[in-house]
This record gives structure tokens, C-alpha cells and sequence, in this order.
């Protein structure tokens, strides 16, 4: 109250007292003077008080009787403005409780007076509501007065005043009964003794209450009286009531306070005596009516039921009941009866509607309704009350469905439309799972065999919000909205099962808590997440077992009316959010069965869910066993039969699939609607919350899911994850978008559903596997004799299962994986690729796995999983091979390095293919191997490493695909490289293998058997790689024996140095001799037929066309590795006792080889013989990298053919250290030479035995005789020297004259025309010079005490001096005239002096120039002599052609060319032309016309410059050369005016070139002319200008010599020609160039000689 006590607001209060005081004197002046007084010594009076008191509130109050008489004594004037006046005066007193109650009396009674005399009734109101409000002094029969007031104000004429009156009432009796709370709070702490409670004799006066209570006591008991039609006791002065307004105040007070009623005995006794019996009463017209009944068997006054009293009893009831329970256990079961009566079919509608809305008040309060239970149902002789309330319902709801509704078709939807929010949530609620917005076309609505019916929003979930029973202003029934008590029902079931779950889950959560508890991950929104372990009761408190009782009970009592009202509603319901309502009740049901361990509830519901996921009358035995049990029950609801309503077919439901149905022989199509996909979200959701229930009912859900998710045509992925994917066989299916969108989300959820397995309990794991395993027997069943597509559903979820049950594989791993080898070899392959897929999946996931202990401790579970895909190696399809490779593969990648004991389990999977299997499993398989070679050799045992070699040989030796064969030659590569760096620990740990193995064959008395035994074990590893390598050299395929050859040889070359000395032996004959025997053989037998192509369309190259050329290359490759071999590790080999026989063999194998009649194999018989004899220096195997160079062996021999005889021999070997670490107790003897005289003599048999036998002239003259080639000769004859340094000491006279053969032989074998280029090593070298100069060497050798190395510039050069030197002594030489050597010197020349610029080195051309000119100085004469032999015909054109080339080249000069340069290059030009002056031209009788003619032409191209148009580079250079083209003009001229014609031949010359001059001049003057005239301003180009002055100086020197020559020698066509000259000349005076004036000055002048007067006309034409 601070607001009114501060000193402000007390100042204010007085100045308004006094302020009113003054008014009201002012008001009555005239006509009222006895209140003017009054209200005068009020104000003094109010003054003193003020005056007088410091606490002037307590004063005025203390006071206020007379401080209030003058505003009462106003009223009393009955004056509308006085009144109004006094009244606020005293309502501002009233309010800062400044009034007495001797005041509040008088107040009233003057409150009393207006009111008779109906004045400012409103006023009134407001005041006796502040007097009430604002404190406590007006009780007893004060405040009766006052309330007494306010009701007879209600039952005015005025509509306002009778309803403010209305408001005052409720108002004031809230009052009354707030203060008996707040009297109850100030007096809690106070002990009473209870007072015996005295009958009823004197209701008026109950002593025991303190005075507010016993204010409201009077009260609430006299408003029974009122309602009742009684007198009232307390309320004195009620004219009138209304029973309804009677009503409405006994429900607020029992709602409002309902702890009055339950503190106060003497409250208690007024509900059961008082309020029960007059509800009851009050009832009974609404039980005895029937609808349609005419006469009434009631004397009651009121006959039909009366919708006002009729809806306010229900509330009263209402309240009641959810209040005052447990007070009124008796009188409550007779309300509830009431209640499930009123639902009647023949009662109104009305009635009914507001029926419905009461039990739904009670469905939302779960633990009312488990009171019921508790106190009704589970009493022996008791009602079932609560199942009655259910069946109930389900009977209403049912009626709703048979009856057609009477004519309330015209009322709208929209009258409910306002009450769609409010009311209090009072379980959990979940707004907007229902509301459809207004302006939805289709209206949400059940519909059932042509009843229907809309739903309407009719309340909040969780809210039991009425329509009806809040329509306190109707007087007449109102007409009820079509679909609205179904709705309402429809709540009451969705309220009632989501109450009675969440309330015992809740509480089996908190028992769940005190006992082991099992939680589950994701649990549906209304659940609690803990789940009760149901087994584990016996140890639970008694407390505990009467709660599962009671569950039980209510469950039991409930299920069978649910469930026939909920199924029938599904299949009625036409609308999303009702559907998935009453699923979710379907489900929780079930869920809470299975909870409750109560397996017939359950089964029952989800039966209903599956069957309501598939389409109608779809033929699944498991759900229709179950189903015949519930059919057949009915059940009977107060003497009504209620039947199991079954399914009406005609579904008004949008379908969103179409599809096959899963049956051995589908019958057409089926359709699936949105409603069967909302139900199989359900089930999903069910299994996936609760799967920890379902025990044995996992059957019909899986059954269930996989037909679904066949009719939907889903496929399982990656994992066994369900995948929207159509496959060939359901053409038929179609899908709309609607679901298109719901299915990855179906499929997640699936998903989910299987990953939740991982939190079930071992036997709940069992009951899912062994539902799985029927399913896919059946599925397997199906799948038989036909290749449909098979149900995979069951495989698919085998797979997800055991993925996330892998912490617990071993339980279920057997049964799993024997299952899913069974599915491997099923007929069908879409089914067995799934149990590959599953199985393989399974296997790499349970390596993967984090298990504990980890599996490299748990070896047996390591080979437990491992061993189903060993298994597999016994299934035939291809399909499952390629599945188990893929996932060796895949085991490998991730698992490689842990595998440890499973690693020749893992192998053999690799080794089990064979060729015949296809090329994409060999190549799996390939794959395997070559992550094993390269990533895992390491981390296996040791012992498995000649298991490696096995496989990848066996790779090697596949015939199905030609690059595995080579990469896994790579691999043996690699392999051995591996043994070679991990050489010390791989010996350590074979030998202590070796060790156990020797001893347990000792122990058995058996020898120890191993492939090459006696040899130490590390030994033998490296010889079985020999071994494996050895077959692959005789390949068929010529790539594989090339490449294995290649490897071989590199491997013992890189590697041999690991092996005991003894092991070499064994090397030696059995790898080496073995396969060189079987690579001869091979050869010499091989197919001489020409092979097209090489498979595909690769192109053969014609060197290996034929099977005999390919075996050749390979012949090659050996030999030259052996031979290598035998070089590079001499030192090794020496020291073994059989040496000078292997030499022998080996020398018999070069020289077979050698005599082979192939030019390829017999010239590299003589390479390996120089590489054995250690002539030519070898590649030391040290200095190269440890990779087998692809181009290895085939290098060595290229360099050979160019290396010559020319390098120093020097030998180092860093391997020589390497050797030391592994056998220390032999130090390496390292011998450069071959000391053995022995050795070298059979060295010179094999050359000697191939030399005669290969230059021995054929004895006939065959076609087809074989010449061996230039280059084998060379090689052949090269080898002497250096044999000869070993063996001259014993070189006797008959070796030498068998040298002498040989050497003349060889000389005189010709070559064959088609000698390839290819065998050359180089263009520049002359073929016979090599052959000759081998020859000459060797006779050199044999005159010289030693040999000495030439040492010579880059090889070409010298071999072109070397060419020059010799033609200069043997120029005249018959032989070399006959061969055409000049010719073929100068087309040898011709390529670089064309190249010119272009030539690699500038030497290059510059020598050829100079050799050219010192051949042809000598060779010209003789090509005279030999002119008319016609010998050297063919020379000149290519003689010309080589000028012309030069001269005229195409190359451009370098930019940075000096001019220093470029006049030395110009030089060597003119050095060309005088050479032709000199040579050439004055025995022009001797040489062919043409060739005189194209020497003429040349050098007139060279005197003036080129004609052409274009202006390139290279013409400007040219021009440039001023030197050389003077040279060009004066040879020509020198030959143009030879003063004697000693032939016509001669004279022939000189004219061609006199008119090829004249003939060039006059075209450049033309040109220049034209083009002066055409540049007008512009000056002409350099070069032109230079060219037209070029031409003018040499006609005027032409001129000149024409004069000097006798006349007779010049043709009078050359003075005709010159003549014509002049006109041209004339008109080039106009120029502008002042240089080109004074050369055309003098070109003009001479002309004067030719001005002559006509001479007279001769007849005949001679002058």
C-alpha cells in the first residue's frame, strides 16, 4: 500500500476530501442546506484531523463514519450529480482504506437504498466492488448484503447493468473465497484442534471455521440452495435466480479453489452432500431421453435435456472429477457412466458433441485415468471404467462411421475456425501436426465406405480445449459442425495413448535407473531414452511390482478398443497429419507392449502398422496368421456388439507408387499410396526406436519391409545401404516425385534402423540375424531356376548388421558368413554378387575393425575372418573371383602390413587363378601382386617369399594378357632388388627356419626335401628367381623372353655377388647353359612364315616379321648376357674347378651363333666374342643404376659397333666391395687377364673356324646363297689384333697362312645391294674403307711388335680424310674407277655441303668443300680419260647437282656472321667457280652437253642475280656477293670470247652463253624500268638499284670485248641481240639515281661504234 500512505498521496487524499466537501456544499447551497452543513464541519473536521495527527490515515479512519456522513447524507438527495458526486467521494476514501466497518455498514445500507430506488446502479456495482476488494472489514451479514446487492442488480430490465451486475457476482465470490486462502496462509503455522464436526442440525452457524472461511462456507452453501430452487440461509433478500448463472459460480469456485475444499472438512462434506446429489438430480432428464421418443416416463418439470444446464453440469463434472477424485471415488463412477452413456447413439447430438468433449478432458490427464484403473478396473467387483471409456470411444467412433449424420450438412467448418490456440499443455505437445490454413481446397477427412467425414482443428495436442462446453451464452442447443465430435474422439484417442505411455515410460525410466538400464541412442521424440531390462524384475521392491501391475492392467484394459478404433480410423483417414497421428499412436502402443513384455498387444499393433504399409489384400502369410486370432474377437461394449471393422478396399488415398509384388509368379501390378509409405516410415521408425522389443516380431517387420522395399524398387549400395534404383525387371514400376523425394530419406532410415542393432542385447541381435537369415532363404528360395531379380533386401541388411556389430563379430560371425557363402553360390548372379559384396565387405570391415585386444594379438580371430574368403577360392564363378580379388586388394591397401600369419592365406587367393579364368581376374589378381611386391615384402614372414616368386612367375607365364606377363617380370625385378638390400636379415631368418625344419625332419627320419637342396637356403631363394626368370626367357611371346632375358642377366649381373661361391656352379650349368640350350634349340627350329600383325593392329617392324627373326633377337639377348656374365665375374668363375669347360661350351655357343645364317645373331656372336676376349671395355654393372634399364643389353651392343678399336681398356668394381661384406673369407681375386694360353688357343680355333666358314665362297651359284654383311666381317677381322697379342708367341706359319685366307676372303665377299643403312654406323663413312682398314690394321699388327690406339678428331672428319687419302693414291686404280667411287664420294659430299649453315659443326662443310675440291683435282682427269667408257655417265648430274646445292644453298647464314666471316665464306665460293674454269670448262668437249649446259646456267645465275620475284633472305645474301658474282661474269664471258674455235662444240658454248647474258640483261632492264615508273617517288630498294648498275657495267664491258674479238668469232645473232639493247637502255635515262645515270652513261657511249649509214639493198641477202 506504500502507493496511498506516502505523504504525497495522504496530502492529496485530504485536499480531494476537502475539495469534494467543498463541491458537495457548493451542490446543495440552495435546495439541500442540512448536507451543505454537513459537508462544512467535514471539511473543518477533516482539517483537525489533519491538524491534530501525525498519523493522519489511522485518524481519518478512526474517524470516518462522520468523515463519510456528509457524502451519505448527499446520496440520500437522491440528485443524479450529488450522488454521483458523494459516490466517488466515498470510493476514494474506500480506496486508501480510510473506512471503518461501522462505516462499510452504513455504506452499504445507503448502497441498499439507491438500489430499491434503482439509482446509479452502475456506481453501485463499481463501489461495493472497491469496498470488497480493497479489505476485509465488510463480512457476515454485511458482505451478505452486499453480495445480495450485486445479484439483484443482475436481474434488471438493463441488458449493461445486468451483466456488469454478472461480472461484480463472480468477482466478489472469487473475493470471498481469496480471503479464506490468504486467511489459511497467515494462520498455517498454527496447530488446531480438530473440532468435532456437529451434525447438520444448524447449517447457518459452523462454529469451527475462522470468520472468512465461515463467510464462504455460507456462501457456496447457499448458492446449492439457490441452484437447487431452496431458500437461501445466509443471502437474505434474493428475489430471483437462474440456475444456469447458479451453475457457472459453483464451477469457478471448485476450480479455482479447490484446496479449500480439500483443507476443510466442513467444504469436503458440502461437495458429498451437498453439490454430488443435486449434480445427479440435475442429470437425469439428459438419462432417461432417447432421441425420437414421444411420451416421458419422467414427472420432472423439465422434459427434454436442456443445453445450457445440461453443458454447465458436465463442467461442474469435469471439475469434479479432475479436482475432488480422490474425495469422491463413488460418486465419480457414477459420473463417468454418466459420461460413456451420453455418447449413445440415440442421444442428441449436442449431447453427445459435449459428451465427447468432457471424456476428452480426462484422456489428457494420464494419471487420473491410472486412478481409475487403479480404483475401478482392478477392483473385483467393480465397473471397468476405464476400459468402458475406451471401448467408448471406439464404439462412438464407430457409430459416427454406420449412422449418417441428421441434416447437419449447411453448418460450415469455419465456426471452429477461432479455436485453434490456447488451452494448457499438460503432456507434450507438438503444435502444427494438425492445423490445415484456411484456403486449402482438399479438407482434411476420414472417409469409410462412403461416409464423410472432415476433421476439424479442433484443439492443441495435449490440450483437451472445448467448443461446446464453453458456449455459456446459448440458450438453445446449437447445431453441431459436421465431423466435429469425430474429431474431438479422434483427439481423446490420440491424448489418451500418448498420456498413458509417456506416464509409464516415464516412471519405467525411473525404475529402470535403480536396476541395470540398457540406453538406447536415438529414441523417437515422446520417448524416454532408457529402456527397461524386462527380465530382471525379481529383485525389484514390491512398490515396483503393484506400478507393473497396474501398467499391465491399463495396457490390457485398453489395447483391443484402441486398436479397433485406431486401425479403423487409419483406414478411414484421407489426410496426412491424421495418418501420421494415428500411427504414431499405433506405435507407441506397440512399443510399450513390447516394453511391457505383453507379446499379443504387441504383435497385435504391429501387425496393424505392417498391413497398413502394404496394399490391400496383400498376400503376406506372416501378417495374415496373426491377424485370423484378432479378427475373429468382438468384444461387447454394454451389451453392443462391437466387430474388428476390416478394411474397405475402395481408398480415396493419391497412389505415389506402382509396382511388382515380390511372388514367385507376380500377379500384374500393385499400387502403393502416401499413406502405405507414411505407414512404412512407421514401421522404420518402430524398429529403429524399439528395436530392443520386438523380439520374435522382427519377423513381420522385416517381412514386411522387404516387400515394400521391392514394391518401391529399391536396390542395395554401397555397404547394403538401400538405394533408389530401377533394375531391368520391373518395367512396370512407377514412381511419382511425391515419393521420388521420400525415398533416399526411406532408405536412410532403413539404414539407420540396421545401425541401431549395434545397442541391442546379444539375444535381441540373435532374434534380427535369425529373422534375416529366414527372410533371405526364402529370398533364395524364389531366386531359383529363373534369372529374375532376386530380393536382396535380407542380404543387404546382413551386410549392415554385421558392420555394426562388429565389436561383437566372433558371436555372430559362423552363422553370418556360412549364410553368405551359401548366397555365393547361388545360380542366380545378381543374388550371389550380393553375398560376395556382403561377404567381402564384412571381412574388410572386420580387419579394419579397432578390436580388443587388437587382431595382431588375437591371431585366431584373425584367421577366423580371413578364412570365409579362402572359402570363396572354391566358388566357380568368375563373378565371386573377381569380388574375392577386389577385396584382397582392397585388404591389402588398408591391412597390408598387420597380416602377419594370414599372408599364404592372402597369397593363395592370388595363386589360385589360372590362365583359363578371364583377363579382368588375372589382372585383379595382378593388381594384388604387385601391392604386395611393392609395399609389403617387408612385413611378411620370410618364408612366404618363395611363395611370392611362385605367383608373380606364374603371372609371368599367363598367356592372357601380354603387359602383366612383362610387369610381372618387373616384379621378379623388384623382388630380387628387395633381397638384395635386405640380403643379412632375410639369410638370418631362413637359416633359423631352416634349423626348425631340419630338425623336425630328423625327428620324422625324413630327408628335408626343398628345390635345390644342398645349397643354403638364402641361395636357393635366389635360384628358384632364377628359375621362374630361366622360363620365362623361352616364352612364346617374343616381349616376355626379351624382357625376362633383360631381367635375368641384370639381376645376376646386379645381385650375383650375394651368392656363395659354390652356388655359382649351379648358376652357371643350370641356369645359364640350360637356357641358352633351350634359346639355340628354339631358333634354329623356329617358323620362317611372315606374321601379318602383332595381334590388334600393331604394325611388326620387317627386322621381326617372321617367328624365326623374333627367336633371333632373343638368341642375341642371351648370348650377350651369358657372355657379359662370363666378363664381369671372371674372377668369380675362374677359381671354380670346371672353368675351361664352360669356356668351351661357351665359345661353341658363339660360334654356332656366328654361323647362324642370320646377319643380326652372327653379328652379335662377334660382339660377345670381343666382350668375352675383353677388347672392347664393358659397361661395369656397378656404375649403373639398380633397375633393369628396359634398353640394357641392346645399348652395349650399339655403342660396340661405334666404339672401334680405340679405347684404352681400364676395369674397376666397386662391387668388389660389396662382395667383401658378405664373405669376408675370400678377398676377391680381381685378374685382368685371361692367363690361360689354353683359353686364348680355343679362343682362336672358334675365330679361326668362324672365319672360314663364313668368307668360304658358295660352291653353286644359288639365288638364296647367304653373304654375311660388311659389318660382321669388320667386327670378324677386328677381333684379331687383340687375339693375336695372346697368342704370337705361339703363331706359327700355318696359322698365319690360315690368316691370309680369311683376310683375302673377307675382302673379296661383295656386299649386297640392300645393305641397310641402319647397320651403318654413321653416313659419312665409306662402306668398303671400315672393312679395308680392319684388314690393313691387322696386317699392320702382324708387322708391328704392338698394337698402338689411333687416337682421332670426331670419327666422321677423320673417316673423310682418311677417304681423300686413299682415293688420292688409288685414283686410277681400275677397280676404283669400275666401283664408281668417285660418284659415290661426291654423293656422300653432297649432304653436307647442301646443309651448308645447317650443318651441325661449321668444320664440317668447310672440310667437305676442300676434300671435294682435292678429289675432284685428281678424279676429273681420270673421269676424261674414262669418257667414252660411259664409266662415269652417272657422276656428272650429281657432280652438277652438288655445285648447284652448294652454291645456291637453302640454308640461311647465322645472324652473328662477321663480315670478316662472310667474305672468307665468298672466297671459298669463288675457289669453287675458279675450279670450274679451270677443270671443267676448257675440256668442255670431253664432258656431256647437259652437264656443260647446267654448269653455264649456274654461273649465270651467279652473275646477276636471281630473277625471282619473292625477296627472301637468302636472295638478298646473295646479292650481297658481289666477288663471287664478278668471278660467275668473267668466267662466263672468258668462255663467251675464246679467241680460237678449235670446235663447233667450243663456239656452241660461247653462244649459249653470250644470248643467256643478253637475255638476262634485258630482263632487268625491262624490270627496272617498270618498277621506276611505278615507285614514282620513291627510291628502289638497295639491291635492285646495285643489280641494274650490276648489269649496265657489264654490258658495256661486254661491248668492249666484243670489239676486242675477231670479227668472225662474234655471231651475227650476238650483235643483232646487243643492238636491240639500245631502245631499252634509251629509256632508262629518265632515273633519278645519280649512280645509275653514270653507269648508263657508260653502257651508252660504246654504242657510237654501231651508228653506220645504210648500206644499199643486196638481192640475195649478203653483205
Amino acid at each position: 500500500m506504500s502507493g496511498t500512505s506516502s505523504p504525497e498521496a495522504v496530502k492529496k487524499l485530504l485536499e480531494n476530501t476537502q475539495g469534494d466537501l467543498r463541491g458537495l456544499s457548493l451542490e446543495c447551497r440552495k435546495k439541500f442546506p442540512p448536507v451543505k452543513e454537513a459537508a462544512e464541519s467535514g471539511i473543518i473536521k477533516v482539517k483537525t484531523i489533519a491538524a491534530r495527527n501525525t498519523d493522519i490515515l489511522a485518524a481519518l479512519k478512526e474517524n470516518s463514519s462522520e468523515v463519510v456522513q456528509p457524502f451519505l447524507m448527499g446520496c440520500g438527495t437522491k440528485e443524479p450529480k450529488i450522488t454521483q458526486l458523494c459516490l466517488a467521494a466515498i470510493q476514494r476514501l474506500m480506496s486508501h482504506e480510510v473506512v471503518s466497518e461501522a462505516a462499510a455498514g452504513n455504506i452499504i445500507n445507503m448502497l441498499w437504498q439507491l438500489m430499491e430506488n434503482s439509482l446509479e446502479e452502475l456506481k453501485l456495482l463499481q463501489t461495493v466492488l472497491v469496498l470488497l476488494t480493497t479489505n476485509t472489514v465488510v463480512h457476515d451479514d454485511a458482505l451478505s448484503k452486499a453480495i445480495v446487492l450485486c445479484f439483484r442488480l443482475h436481474f434488471t430490465k438493463d441488458n449493461i447493468t445486468n451483466n456488469t451486475a454478472a461480472a461484480t457476482v463472480r468477482q466478489v465470490v472469487t473475493v470471498v473465497f481469496e480471503r479464506v486462502v490468504f486467511e489459511d496462509e497467515r494462520y498455517k503455522d498454527v496447530i488446531e484442534q480438530p473440532v468435532p464436526v456437529p451434525g447438520n442440525s444448524n447449517r447457518r452457524s459452523v462454529s469451527t471455521l475462522k470468520p472468512c472461511a465461515k463467510d464462504a462456507y455460507m456462501l457456496f452453501q447457499d448458492l446449492c440452495q439457490l441452484v437447487n430452487a431452496d431458500a437461501p440461509y445466509w443471502l437474505v433478500g434474493m428475489t430471483e435466480m437462474t440456475r444456469t448463472f447458479g451453475l457457472e459460480l459453483l464451477e469457478s469456485v471448485l476450480n479455482d479453489f479447490p484446496q479449500v475444499f480439500l483443507q476443510h472438512q466442513e467444504f469436503s462434506f458440502l461437495l458429498k452432500e451437498r453439490v454430488c446429489p443435486l449434480v445427479i438430480k440435475l442429470f437425469s432428464p439428459n438419462i432417461k431421453f432417447r432421441q425420437g421418443s414421444t411420451t416421458s416416463s419422467s414427472p420432472a418439470p423439465v422434459e427434454k435435456p436442456y443445453f445450457p444446464i445440461c453443458m454447465r453440469l458436465l463442467r461442474v463434472v469435469s471439475v469434479l472429477i479432475k479436482q475432488f477424485y480422490s474425495l469422491l471415488v463413488t460418486e465419480c463412477e457414477i459420473f463417468l457412466s454418466l459420461l460413456v452413456k451420453f455418447l449413445d447413439a440415440d442421444k442428441p447430438q449436442w449431447l453427445r458433441a459435449v459428451a465427447v468433449e468432457s471424456i476428452h478432458r480426462l484422456c489428457v490427464q494420464p494419471q487420473l485415468l491410472r486412478s481409475f484403473c487403479q480404483s475401478y478396473d482392478m477392483k473385483p467387483h467393480s465397473t471397468k471404467v476405464f476400459r468402458d471409456i475406451v471401448n467408448a470411444l471406439g464404439s462412438f467412433i464407430q457409430s459416427l462411421f454406420l449412422v449418417p449424420s441428421t441434416g447437419n450438412t449447411s453448418t460450415t467448418v469455419n465456426q471452429t475456425g477461432s479455436n485453434t490456440s490456447g488451452g494448457t499443455a499438460s503432456s507434450q505437445t507438438n503444435p502444427g501436426m494438425l492445423g490445415m490454413g484456411g484456403g486449402v481446397t482438399v479438407l482434411p477427412a476420414f472417409e469409410y465406405r462412403g461416409t464423410w467425414i472432415p476433421i476439424l482443428t479442433v484443439t492443441i495436442q495435449g490440450s483437451a480445449k472445448a467448443t461446446y462446453l464453453e458456449m455459456l451464452d446459448k440458450v438453445e442447443p446449437p447445431t453441431i459442425p459436421e465431423g466435429y465430435a469425430m474429431s474431438v474422439a479422434f483427439h481423446c484417442l490420440l491424448d489418451l495413448v500418448r498420456g498413458i505411455t509417456t506416464m509409464i515410460e516415464g516412471e519405467l525410466g525411473q525404475a529402470g535407473t535403480d536396476n541395470q538400464t540398457m540406453t538406447e541412442a536415438t529414441s523417437s521424440p515422446t520417448q524416454s531414452s532408457e529402456q527397461q531390462d524386462l527380465q530382471s524384475v525379481s529383485d525389484q521392491t514390491d512398490k515396483e511390482l503393484v506400478n507393473r501391475a497396474v501398467w499391465e492392467e491399463m495396457v490390457n484394459a485398453c489395447w483391443c478398443g484402441l486398436l479397433a478404433a485406431l486401425s479403423l480410423l487409419l483406414d478411414a483417414s484421407t489426410d496426412e497429419a491424421a495418418t501420421e497421428n494415428i500411427l504414431k499412436a499405433e506405435l507407441t502402443m506397440a512399443a510399450l507392449c513390447g516394453k511391457l513384455g505383453l507379446v499379443t498387444s504387441r504383435d497385435a499393433f504391429i501387425t496393424a502398422i505392417c498391413k497398413g504399409s502394404l496394399p490391400p489384400h496383400y498376400a503376406l502369410t506372416v501378417l495374415n496368421s496373426t491377424t485370423t486370432t484378432l479378427s475373429s474377437k468382438s468384444y461387447s461394449i454394454q451389451g453392443q456388439n462391437v466387430q474388428m471393422i476390416s478394411p474397405s478396399s475402395e481408398s480415396h488415398q493419391q497412389v505415389v507408387a506402382v509396382g511388382q509384388p515380390l511372388a514367385l509368379q507376380p500377379q500384374g501390378t500393385v499400387m502403393l499410396t502416401s499413406k502405405n509409405i507414411q505407414c512404412m516410415r512407421t514401421l522404420l521408425n518402430l524398429a529403429h526406436c524399439h528395436g530392443a522389443v520386438l523380439g520374435t516380431s522382427w519377423q513381420l517387420v522385416l517381412a514386411t519391409l522387404q516387400h515394400l522395399v521391392w514394391i518401391l524398387g529399391l536396390k542395395p549400395g554401397v555397404g547394403g545401404a538401400l538405394k533408389p534404383g530401377r533394375a531391368v525387371e520391373g518395367p512396370s514400376t512407377v514412381l511419382t516425385t511425391a515419393v521420388m523425394t521420400d525415398l533416399p530419406v526411406i532408405s536412410n532410415i532403413l539404414s539407420r534402423l540396421f545401425e541401431s542393432s549395434q545397442y541391442l542385447d546379444d539375444v535381441s541381435l540373435h532374434h534380427l540375424i535369425n529373422a534375416l537369415c529366414s527372410l533371405s532363404l526364402e529370398a533364395m528360395e524364389m531366386a531359383y531356376g529363373n534369372n529374375k531379380e532376386p530380393s536382396l533386401f535380407a542380404v543387404a541388411k546382413l551386410l549392415e548388421t554385421g558392420l555394426v556389430n562388429m565389436h561383437r563379430i566372433e558371436i555372430l560371425w559362423r552363422p553370418l558368413t556360412g549364410h553368405l557363402l551359401e548366397v555365393c553360390q547361388h545360380p542366380n548372379s545378381r543374388m550371389r554378387e550380393w553375398g560376395a559384396e556382403a561377404l567381402t565387405s564384412l571381412i574388410k570391415a572386420g580387419l579394419t575393425f579397432n578390436h580388443d585386444p587388437p587382431l595382431s594379438q588375437n591371431q585366431r580371430l584373425q584367421l577366423l575372418l580371413l578364412n570365409p574368403l579362402k572359402e570363396l577360392s572354391n566358388i566357380i564363378h568368375p563373378d565371386i573371383r573377381l569380388k574375392q580379388l577386389e577385396c584382397v586388394l582392397q585388404i591389402l591397401q588398408s591391412q597390408g602390413d598387420s597380416l602377419g600369419p594370414g599372408w599364404p592365406l592372402v597369397l593363395g587367393v592370388m595363386g589360385a587363378i589360372r590362365s583359363d579364368q578371364g583377363e579382368s581376374l588375372i589382372r585383379t589378381a595382378f593388381q594384388c601382386l604387385q601391392l604386395v611386391v611393392t609395399d609389403f615384402l617387408p612385413t611378411m614372414p620370410c618364408t612366404c617369399l618363395q611363395i611370392v616368386v611362385e605367383v608373380a612367375g606364374s603371372f609371368g607365364l599367363h598367356n592372357q594378357e601380354l603387359n602383366i606377363s612383362l610387369t610381372s617380370i618387373g616384379l621378379l625385378w623388384n623382388i630380387s632388388d628387395y633381397f638384395f638390400q635386405r640380403g643379412e636379415t632375410i639369410e638370418k631368418e631362413l637359416n633359423k627356419e631352416e634349423a626348425v625344419l631340419q630338425k623336425q625332419a630328423e625327428e620324422k627320419g625324413v630327408l628335408l626335401n626343398r628345390p635345390f637342396h644342398p645349397a643354403p637356403p638364402f641361395d636357393c631363394l635366389w635360384l628358384c628367381l632364377y628359375a621362374k626368370l630361366g622360363e620365362l626367357c623361352v616364352d612364346p611371346r617374343p616381349a616376355v623372353r626379351k624382357s625376362a632375358g633383360q631381367t635375368l642377366f641384370s639381376t645376376i649381373g646386379a645381385h650375383g655377388t650375394l651368392l656363395q661361391h659354390s652356388t655359382w656352379h649351379t648358376v652357371i650349368w643350370k641356369v645359364l647353359f640350360h637356357l641358352l640350350d633351350r634359346v639355340r634349340e628354339s631358333s634354329t627350329t623356329a617358323d620362317k612364315e611372315k606374321i601379318e600383325s602383332g595381334g590388334g593392329n600393331i604394325l611388326i617392324h620387317h627386322s621381326r616379321d617372321t617367328a624365326e627373326k623374333q627367336w633371333a633377337e632373343t638368341w642375341v639377348l642371351t648370348l650377350a648376357g651369358v657372355a657379359r656374365i662370363f666378363n664381369t665375374r671372371r674372377y668369380l668363375l675362374q677359381p671354380l674347378g670346371d672353368f675351361s669347360n664352360a669356356w668351351d661350351v661357351l665359345l661353341d655357343h658363339i660360334q654356332s651363333a656366328a654361323l647362324s645364317k642370320n646377319n643380326e645373331v652372327s653379328l652379335a656372336a662377334l660382339k660377345s666374342f670381343q666382350e668375352i676376349l675383353q677388347i672392347v671395355s664393358p659397361v661395369r654393372d656397378s656404375e649403373k643404376p639398380d633397375t633393369p634399364p628396359a634398353i640394357n643389353v641392346p645399348a652395349l651392343l650399339g655403342a660396340m659397333t661405334a666404339t672401334g678399336l680405340g679405347r684404352s681398356f681400364m676395369r674397376t668394381d666397386s662391387i668388389g666391395e660389396r662382395i667383401g661384406r658378405y664373405n669376408e673369407s675370400e678377398p676377391p681375386i680381381i685378374t685382368d687377364e685371361i692367363e690361360d694360353l689354353n683359353l686364348w688357343w680355343a679362343a682362336w680355333n672358334t675365330w679361326y673356324r668362324i672365319g672360314s666358314e663364313s668368307t668360304k665362297p658358295p660352291i653353286t651359284c644359288e639365288k638364296l646363297t647367304f653373304i654375311p654383311s660388311q659389318p660382321f666381317l669388320t667386327a670378324l677381322i677386328q677381333i684379331f689384333p687383340a687375339l693375336y697379342q695372346h697368342i704370337k708367341t705361339g703363331f706359327s706359319m700355318d696359322d698365319l697362312q690360315k690368316l691370309g685366307v680369311i683376310l683375302h676372303g673377307a675382302v673379296s665377299v661383295p656386299i649386297s645391294s640392300d645393305a641397310s643403312p641402319f647397320i651403318l654406323p654413321s653416313y659419312t663413312e665409306a662402306v668398303l674403307t671400315s672393312l679395308q682398314e680392319a684388314v690393313l690394321t691387322a696386317l699392320d699388327v702382324l708387322q708391328k711388335a704392338e698394337w698402338v690406339a689411333l687416337n682421332y678428331v670426331p670419327f666422321a672428319e677423320r673417316s673423310l680424310e682418311v677417304v681423300v687419302d686413299l682415293y688420292q693414291k688409288t685414283a686410277c686404280h681400275k677397280a676404283v674407277v669400275n666401283e664408281k667411287v668417285l660418284q659415290n664420294i661426291i654423293k656422300t659430299q653432297r649432304i653436307p655441303l647442301s646443309l651448308k649453315y645447317a650443318c651441325p659443326s661449321e668444320s664440317t662443310w668447310k672440310l667437305a668443300v676442300s676434300s671435294l675440291l682435292k678429289v675432284l683435282s685428281i678424279g676429273l682427269p681420270v673421269a676424261r680419260q674414262h669418257a667414252s667408257s660411259g664409266k662415269f655417265d652417272s657422276m656428272w648430274p650429281e657432280l652438277a647437282s652438288t655445285f648447284e646445292d652448294f652454291l645456291f644453298t637453302k640454308s640461311i647464314p647465322p645472324d652473328n656472321l662477321s663480315i670478316q666471316e662472310f667474305q672468307r665464306n665468298e672466297s671459298i665460293d669463288v675457289e669453287v667457280v675458279q675450279l670450274i674454269s679451270t677443270e671443267i670448262l676448257p675440256y668442255a668437249n670431253f664432258i656431256p652437253k647437259e652437264f656443260v649446259g647446267q654448269i653455264m646456267t649456274m654461273l649465270n645465275k651467279g652473275s646477276i642475280h636471281s630473277q625471282s620475284s619473292s625477296f627472301t633472305e637468302a636472295e638478298i645474301d646473295i646479292r650481297m656477293r658481289e666477288e663471287f658474282s664478278k668471278m660467275c661474269f668473267e668466267t662466263l664471258l672468258q668462255f663467251s670470247f675464246s679467241n680460237k674455235v678449235t670446235t663447233p662444240q667450243e663456239g656452241y658454248i660461247s653462244r649459249m652463253a653470250l644470248s643467256v647474258l643478253l637475255k638476262r640483261s634485258q630482263d632487268v632492264l625491262h624490270r627496272y624500268i617498270e618498277d621506276e615508273r611505278l615507285s614514282g617517288k620513291c627510291p628502289l630498294p638497295r639491291q635492285q638499284v646495285t643489280e641494274i648498275i650490276f648489269v649496265l657495267k657489264a654490258v658495256s664491258t661486254l661491248i668492249d670485248s666484243l670489239k676486242k674479238t675477231q670479227p668472225e668469232n662474234v655471231d651475227a645473232n650476238t650483235w643483232a641481240q646487243v643492238i636491240a639493247l639500245y631502245p631499252t637502255l634509251v629509256e632508262c635515262i629518265t632515273c633519278s639515281s645519280s649512280e645509275v645515270c653514270s653507269a648508263l652513261k657508260e653502257a651508252l657511249v660504246p654504242f657510237k661504234d654501231f651508228m653506220h649509214p645504210p648500206a644499199p639493198k643486196v638481192q640475195n641477202g649478203e653483205s
